[in-house]
């Protein structure tokens, strides 16, 4: 049997954006140039340049990934059928397919010039594989008590390459809004920040970041996507010598409703500009909002809150 739609019902169509968008499949080797960049000159230069060989490993797990038993296509078939997330973070957590990645990234990262990084590397490799997991699972529901700060990032990156592989290994997904505007369709884990994008049909429109997958949904703009109201929002960046207020790559929408905030990406002031490294080169503006009594939900998994 055809449907045939009536012309209003075609130009709805036709006009629609495109929900979801994958990360690039050079995605980490993009983060590491663009951490480089913002280190220059920067006050957490050491920390940004050491994120930056992070994802240069990630990148490489990416080209040459592990051995590993990819998620079962059944059950992702299932997920998607009843709108549920294909990759849920928690359950493969759990089930722990993603560990080759972090048994290959603690291999491949030269930690020999950093102490403490050292330790960490040899914190997790000589931990038990169920309590990686315990750490991971931790980290991944955002109970960053519940394990070393040493160890965010490192756990943070492995998990974070087997997810994007994943994703960009399973060539067609058909996903739905999740229950929260903030949760990612792919993985169920919460938005690290949000992408304006300037180019044809994707120019004025909002995509949020997924902090573990990568992967990037639609959500409209002037809506706080925790509570999902528009009353009362206020935009905020840092002040800046070179941009205008209302020009700055980089802002915050601050919702007085419920408290929170969310970054906010301007691709037209900034062609370059990339989630996780413009967040963590931007950690002075929460701690400004921090004291203002804002709370930040988005999670960037290569930190730890208040962490070393």
């Amino acid at each position: 049997m055809r449907t045939i739609l009536e012309p209003g019902q075609i130009e709805a169509a036709a006009s629609s954006p495109p929900f979801l968008q994958r990360p690039p499949a050079d995605l980490f080797h993009l983060r590491a140039l663009r951490l480089e960049h913002l280190a220059e000159g920067h006050p957490m230069a050491l920390y940004l340049r050491l994120i930056a060989g992070l994802c240069r490993v990630q990148q490489s797990l990416l080209d040459q990934p592990p051995s590993t038993v990819a998620p079962d296509p059944l059950r992702i078939a299932q997920c998607l059928e009843h709108g549920l997330p294909p990759f849920a973070a928690e359950s493969l957590v759990r089930e722990g397919a993603w560990l080759p990645f972090l048994e290959a990234l603690l291999r491949r990262y030269d930690a020999a010039a950093n102490p403490a990084v050292a330790n960490a590397v040899s914190t997790l490799h000589n931990a038990e594989p169920g309590q990686q997991k315990s750490w991971a699972l931790a980290l991944v529901c955002g109970q960053y008590a519940m394990l070393p700060a040493a160890l965010v990032p490192l756990l943070g990156a492995a998990l974070q390459a087997a997810w994007s592989h994943w994703l960009l290994s399973t060539p067609t997904l058909e996903l739905k809004p999740g229950d929260s505007l903030s949760q990612c369709p792919c993985c169920g884990s919460p938005a690290m920040a949000g992408v304006i994008r300037q180019r044809g049909k994707f120019n004025g429109l909002r995509y949020l970041v997924c902090s573990l997958c990568a992967c990037e949904w639609h959500v409209v703009r002037v809506k706080c996507v925790y509570c999902e109201q528009s009353k009362g929002l206020d935009y905020l960046s840092l002040e800046d010598d070179r941009h205008a207020a209302n020009q700055a790559p980089l802002r915050v929408e601050v919702c007085p409703g419920c408290n929170s905030y969310l970054k906010l990406l301007y691709l037209e002031n900034d062609a370059e500009a990339e989630a996780l490294s413009a967040d963590l080169s931007s950690l002075l503006l929460d701690m400004r909002l921090e004291q203002e009594d804002y709370q930040r939900p988005a999670p960037n998994l290569l930190l730890a809150p208040g962490g070393d």
